[in-house]
C-alpha cells in the first residue's frame, strides 16, 4: 500500500525542507531566466524587502546590489541558513500576509515562489501596497504549478508544501484592483507554455 504524502502548511514545511534546499538554487533561477533582478534597475541605496526570501537565493543578489535589504519568512529554519552567509543582513520571521513594518516604508518589494503558497494573494499585494513607498515597486512571480512537488528532507521523509494554482490573468487583475499600475510583465516559456509569470507594479 502507497504511504499517504503528507501536505504541510509553508512554516512547517520549509522547517523540514531548509537543510537542503540550496541545492535547488539552478532549479529555481530556471523559472526566471535571468529576467528578474533586471526589473528593478538601480538598487543603490534602496529599501528592498526580500518576501519568502528562505535561504537568501534573490536576497544576497539585491544586497550585492547594492540596497539596503531585509529578508522576511515564515520559517525560521530557512532564514537561519541565509545569517549564516551574510550576517549584516536583518532578517524576520514574520506573515507575508501581516507584515510588520510601518506604511511607506520600502522602495521594493521582491516576492518570488511565494504566491503560490497563497490561496488568496490579494492580501499580500495590499500589505505589499502600505509598506511600499509612493512610487514603489511590488515585483513578484507566479509559477504554473497546478501540483505540489514532492519534497525529500534531510531525514528522507517525502513531504509537500501546501500550494495554490493561478491564472496570470487573475494575478493582473488583482494588482489592479488595488491600484497598482503593472509597468512591465514577463512571461516565461518552456515547451509552448509558460511556466513563470513576472510582473512589475508600481505604487
Amino acid at each position: 500500500m502507497k504511504t499517504k504524502i503528507k501536505i504541510l502548511p509553508p512554516p512547517a514545511g520549509y522547517a523540514l525542507a531548509a537543510a537542503g534546499y540550496d541545492k535547488k538554487e539552478s532549479y529555481l533561477n530556471s523559472f526566471e531566466k535571468g529576467r528578474l533582478l533586471p526589473l528593478l534597475g538601480d538598487l543603490k541605496g534602496k529599501k528592498a524587502l526580500d518576501v519568502g526570501a528562505g535561504t537568501g537565493r534573490l536576497t544576497l543578489a539585491l544586497a550585492e546590489l547594492g540596497a539596503e535589504v531585509i529578508a522576511l519568512d515564515s520559517a525560521s529554519e530557512m532564514l537561519e541558513i541565509l545569517k549564516k552567509k551574510n550576517k549584516k543582513i536583518k532578517t524576520i520571521v514574520a506573515d507575508a500576509e501581516s507584515m510588520p513594518f510601518s506604511d511607506n516604508f520600502f522602495d521594493f518589494v521582491i516576492a518570488a515562489f511565494l504566491i503560490v503558497h497563497l490561496k488568496d494573494p490579494r492580501t499580500f499585494f495590499d500589505q505589499a501596497y502600505r509598506v511600499l513607498k509612493d512610487g514603489g515597486r511590488l515585483v513578484v512571480t507566479n509559477i504554473n504549478q497546478k501540483e505540489p512537488p514532492e519534497i525529500k528532507t534531510i531525514d528522507g521523509k517525502i513531504i509537500k508544501i501546501e500550494s495554490y494554482y493561478h491564472r496570470p490573468e487573475a494575478v493582473r487583475r488583482a494588482l489592479r484592483e488595488l491600484a497598482f499600475e503593472i509597468e512591465r510583465e514577463e512571461i516565461v516559456e518552456e515547451r509552448g507554455g509558460w511556466v513563470n509569470q513576472i510582473v512589475a507594479a508600481r505604487k
